[in-house]
C-alpha cells in the first residue's frame, strides 16, 4: 500500500468512526504524521488533499516544510513533539498549531515569543495521562493549575489537550480521562489517537488524530 492508499484507507475509517459514535466525520481533523518523511513522499499526499502534517523537531520541519508551503500555500503545520527553549522562536515562526505546552518555562517563552513576532499558533497543552516518568507533559492532577498559570499569568489561549497513551496499557481510559480534564477546564479540542488507536480515539471525542505509519508505512 502507499502513501495515498494510506491516507484513503484512514480518511475512510475515520469517517466510520465518527458515524459510529454519531459524529460528523468533518468534526474530526487528520494530521498527516511526516515526522522522519522527506519532502518526496510527503508531495504525493499533498496532491491528494492532505493539509494538515505534523512533526517531531523543530529543525527537521524547518528544512522541509518552507520550500512545500511554496507550492502548498494553505498547509497547516503541527509540532508535535518536544519543544526546547532554545527553539521557541522557531517553532512560532514555522507552526500553526503547538500540541506539546508541557511546562512554565515554556508558556512564558511562547507568550513573549507569539508577542514579539505578532503571530499565534493555536496551542495544546501535553497531559501525561499516565503519569510515565519518562515522558513529557503536565501530570493529570495538575492540568487545572497549568491552565491557569497559561491563561491568567501568560496570557496565552490553550485550544485544546493532547497525550500519549502508555503504550503497554488499553488506550481508552487515557483518552476518557483527557476528555474529561478538557470539559473540567473548557477547552473542546483533544488531539488524542495514533495509527493503532486513532478509531477508538475518534469514538471517545477525540478532535484531530495523528496518524503516520498507517499512512507513510514505516518511518524513513
Amino acid at each position: 500500500m502507499n502513501a495515498v492508499e494510506g491516507l484513503r484507507e484512514v480518511e475512510m475509517l475515520m469517517a466510520r468512526a465518527a458515524r459510529d459514535a454519531g459524529r460528523d466525520p468533518a468534526d474530526v481533523d487528520l494530521v498527516c504524521v511526516s515526522k522522519t518523511h522527506d519532502a518526496a513522499a510527503i508531495l504525493p499526499v499533498l496532491a491528494a488533499g492532505c493539509r494538515v502534517f505534523g512533526e517531531n523537531r523543530v529543525q527537521e520541519a524547518a528544512g522541509k516544510w518552507p520550500a512545500l508551503r511554496t507550492s502548498y500555500s494553505d498547509i497547516q503545520l503541527h509540532l508535535i513533539g518536544p519543544l526546547q527553549s532554545n527553539k521557541v522562536s522557531d517553532a512560532v515562526r514555522l507552526f500553526d498549531v503547538i500540541e506539546t505546552v508541557d511546562r512554565e518555562k515554556i508558556a512564558r517563552a511562547l507568550a513573549d515569543e507569539m508577542a514579539r513576532q505578532n503571530k499565534f499558533p493555536r496551542l495544546f497543552v501535553q497531559v501525561n495521562t499516565g503519569a510515565e516518568p519518562q515522558k513529557a507533559g503536565i501530570l493529570p492532577d495538575e492540568v487545572k493549575g497549568f491552565m491557569q498559570f497559561c491563561r491568567e499569568t501568560c496570557g496565552l489561549t490553550i485550544a485544546g489537550l493532547m497525550c500519549i497513551p502508555p503504550a503497554d496499557e488499553q488506550a481508552s481510559p487515557h483518552f476518557a480521562l483527557l476528555a474529561r480534564l478538557a470539559s473540567e477546564v473548557g477547552v473542546s479540542g483533544l488531539s488524542m489517537g495514533m495509527s493503532h488507536d486513532f478509531a477508538l480515539a475518534i469514538t471517545l471525542g477525540a478532535t484531530q488524530v495523528r496518524v503516520g505509519s498507517a499512512i507513510f508505512g514505516a518511518r524513513g
